[in-house]
């Protein structure tokens, strides 16, 4: 039997557009013209992925959003066009329950191969998503750590701690189902946590802008969205800028900094996990370094996890059990570059507790 999405946008040219790059996939197709007809459609049927468009009448993506998941949770993939308050309402999305976005037709050109090897990719992957993974990770989503105060925030005036008192590096790369997981692990962390975090997490630009000005209401340290030649601190949390590589390197000085390459190279992401791990590698000891390898679709940071494993890091990946989609967890695991294969709630303590 045929996989079923359900298309809702109010524009029939991008309704058109998607449901011609989608048929490929052989799936059954539904169309929605505004979330009031998508609530409607989703709850007489069980879809196995929907795409939700943001701004409609009648009633909006995340309303719609909203009540699907309430009451019949299905895979959603928002398409969104790349702005930053798009951005910012995605995230809102993100938290209703919603798995992943992808760029809007007009937004991006969706003739353009990657973008469709993009688009037909997550489809795919969300259509696989069995409700009762979806359940569970919603799950996660309604008992997460609340936003810190701004109070709480620990002073950084008085901290004269330079890039020459870095300890340990946490490297951790999440695609689809990751944006949840990532700030779980920003609020968990402890006011004396020492150690600094960089994350690549796989969105456009005008996403890890909004992502990281988030991340940094919901954690006691400081978050950055990276840029070139911005210094690593201990205690402090870095997020690859999107539509660039985060690396890392020493200047005369002996400062270590953040090198942006824009360049994107042999990878399909940029900013991408394997260039961030490799590039550490480069510069720090491998016992310095711990490596994290969260919910994704694809591979990327597999190898890069063999490599850094084998030089003395510690690495963790996302049991099959936990992660919304167990693709990149699942290939650094089967290429031997996990140490411990954990549920997110283990890998969330590990990292919390890291001394």
């Amino acid at each position: 039997m045929p996989k079923s999405i359900l298309i809702v946008d109010d524009s029939a040219l991008v309704r058109k557009q998607l449901s011609e790059m989608i048929a490929s996939l052989g799936f059954d197709i539904e169309l929605a013209k505004n979330g009031q007809e998508a609530v409607t459609k989703a709850t007489q049927h069980q879809f196995d992925v929907i795409t939700m468009d943001i701004n409609m009448p009648v009633m909006d993506g995340i309303e719609a959003v909203k009540q699907i998941m309430q009451a019949q949770p299905t895979p959603i993939l928002m398409v969104s066009s790349l702005t930053t308050e798009d951005a910012t309402i995605t995230m809102d999305a993100l938290d209703l329950g919603a798995v992943d976005y992808i760029a809007k037709p007009g937004t991006m050109n969706i003739g353009k191969h990657a973008n469709r090897e993009e688009i037909l990719a997550k489809v795919s992957s969300l259509s696989r998503i069995s409700p009762r993974r979806l359940k569970r990770s919603m799950s996660r989503r309604t008992t997460r750590e609340p936003h810190r105060a701004e109070s709480s925030r620990t002073s950084q005036v008085s901290d004269t701690r330079t890039s020459r008192d870095l300890e340990k590096i946490i490297l951790i790369g999440s695609s689809t189902g990751g944006p949840g997981l990532i700030e779980q692990i920003c609020a968990a962390l402890p006011a004396n946590f020492k150690h600094t975090v960089c994350i690549v997490q796989h969105m456009p630009e005008q996403f890890t802008a909004a992502f990281a000005e988030r991340l940094d209401r919901a954690c006691v340290l400081p978050v950055f969205e990276s840029k070139q030649n911005m210094e690593l601190l201990p205690s402090t949390v870095y997020l690859a800028r999107g539509g660039v590589h985060m690396g890392f390197t020493k200047k005369v000085s002996g400062k270590i900094v953040i090198r942006e390459d824009k360049d994107k190279g042999t990878c399909f992401f940029q900013p991408s996990v394997k260039t961030m791990m490799e590039s550490a590698l480069e510069l720090f000891d491998g016992k310095s370094l711990v490596g994290v390898i969260l919910t994704g679709i694809g591979d990327d940071g597999a190898d890069a996890m063999v490599k850094i494993k084998q030089a003395g890091a510690y690495t963790l990946g996302e049991s099959e059990e936990s992660a919304t989609v167990y693709g990149m967890p699942k290939e650094a695991y089967d290429r031997g570059g996990v140490q411990e294969q954990l549920s997110f709630s283990n890998i969330l303590k590990k990292i919390a507790t890291l001394r």
